[in-house]
């Protein structure tokens, strides 16, 4: 199992470009099966949750063709075959291909899929999505079936119980080929929700309040295929800026979408990080800093918390807190949306932070501490990335372990990482 070898202490300085959206690129792939012509998607971030999710679209008989260095060439076959139960459970965006198969062909049976533990994540809202646009499910044998009791679906006024990205994404995907229209309230409208929806418009289906947490759908007969660059991994960016902020570097990142930042900003400014924007697509992170946990205007100790868009992403509080360890001050962090985020913590407090894990929910961050290498395993992601930072930033050498978790989100990290002046080695 590959690992990483950190010798921490050293300062961001140099250039990263950012890459595509991770979290648009897998529901873009599997909205290639909602037609029969080519699709053209670049701007494509080289990762492994990319691979193993065209690895399930050849399984469904797509012919996939690498048309560039970051775009592929997609034209969907058959959409049928064997989903191999190992592909579906490496990663959570598996679950995405169950709205456009039941739309497109009647039918769609998949394990429950895999992905990042960070807590219980349901699928209630998938299956009860789909079934107000005319579906029904079984789950037996540890499978999930939905059969569509007619083909077309039929467009429908859907209310999510919650605004989960991928639910969101499943339904919208549905609803392109239902007859009539179709309403959804309480969607998600993360910037990857934005990309899906600006490619099936481009793919023919008209859909208002992009960006909003309503949209109405007008479903086709079919759609055509289309080109379309997937916008810039946000997540990416906030991780970099972490990486800067804690390592008290600096770093211009090109290739962002600005407007994506504007909550990630209010985020780091409450740990004393600022950024400025040096261009249409790229910022600066500059090396001084006030670097002070800023208080409520009460005096009290400030709190950051996450939640739907457009709130402070939950995919960068593990970020923000090891950014945090190397501010002055007192901050809580408040995780709402998964009950076992924040356990990765025990691994920073190992390396020397000084955080209070109050619940499952809830830290306590003092800083500034010193952290010192220690050997660490990634438990998902996000909070590989950010044992990463803390790596990068800590005395001594750190082992980071299962970095198969970390890359399947962030490509060319190692290099990347190397560019900007940390001392890594991938083994």
């Amino acid at each position: 199992m590959a690992e990483y070898r950190i010798i921490g202490g050293r300062a961001t300085s140099g250039e990263v470009r950012i890459s595509g959206n991770k979290n648009a690129a897998l529901p873009c792939l599997a909205a290639t099966l909602l037609t029969d012509e080519e699709v053209l998607l670049s701007n494509v971030p080289d990762i492994e949750d990319v691979r193993v999710m065209i690895g399930l679209l050849e399984r469904l008989g797509s012919t996939v063709t690498k048309a560039g260095a970051d775009s592929w060439l997609i034209k969907s076959g058959e959409r049928s075959g064997d989903l191999d139960r190992d592909l579906v459970e490496a990663i959570r965006g598996s679950i995405l291909l169950l709205g456009p198969l039941l739309t497109s062909v009647g039918e769609a049976t998949l394990t429950p899929p895999g992905g990042d533990v960070i807590g219980l994540r349901r699928l209630d809202t998938h299956l009860w999505g789909l079934s107000a646009l005319g579906a029904s499910f079984t789950i037996e044998d540890h499978h999930i079936t939905l059969r569509a009791k007619q083909l077309p679906l039929i467009g429908g006024d859907i209310f999510l119980d919650e605004a989960s990205v991928t639910a969101t994404e499943n339904v919208i995907m549905a609803a392109s080929l239902a007859a009539g229209e179709s309403i959804i309230t309480n969607a998600a409208c993360e910037p990857h929700v934005q990309d899906l929806c600006t490619m099936l418009t481009l793919m023919g289906c008209p859909i208002d309040g992009i960006g909003s947490n309503r949209l109405r759908i007008v479903g086709q007969t079919r759609l055509h295929g289309c080109s379309f660059r997937l916008g810039s991994d946000y997540m990416e960016t906030g991780s970099f800026i972490g990486l800067a902020a804690a390592t008290g570097g600096e770093a211009l990142l090109t290739g962002v979408d600005v407007e994506h930042l504007r909550m990630i900003k209010l985020g780091f400014e409450r740990i004393g990080i600022t950024f400025d924007v040096d261009g249409p697509s790229s910022i600066w992170v500059g090396r001084h800093q006030s670097r002070i946990l800023t208080k409520e205007v009460a005096g009290h100790t400030a709190k950051i918390s996450d939640g739907p868009w457009p709130a402070f992403p939950a995919d960068l509080l593990s970020i923000l807190t090891v950014a945090a360890t190397q501010m002055s001050g007192s901050i809580l962090i408040h995780e709402k949306m998964f009950e076992s985020r924040m356990y990765f913590v025990d691994y920073l407090i190992r390396m020397g932070a000084d955080i209070i894990l109050c619940d499952p929910h809830r830290a306590v961050v003092n800083g500034p501490a010193l952290l010192y290498g220690a050997t660490v395993t990634s438990p998902d992601v996000r909070a590989g990335m950010a044992l990463v930072i803390a790596a990068a930033c800590a005395h001594g050498e750190s082992i980071i372990q299962n970095i198969y978790q970390i890359e399947r989100g962030y490509e060319a990290l190692s290099s990347k990482l190397e560019g900007l002046g940390i001392a890594i080695t991938r083994r």
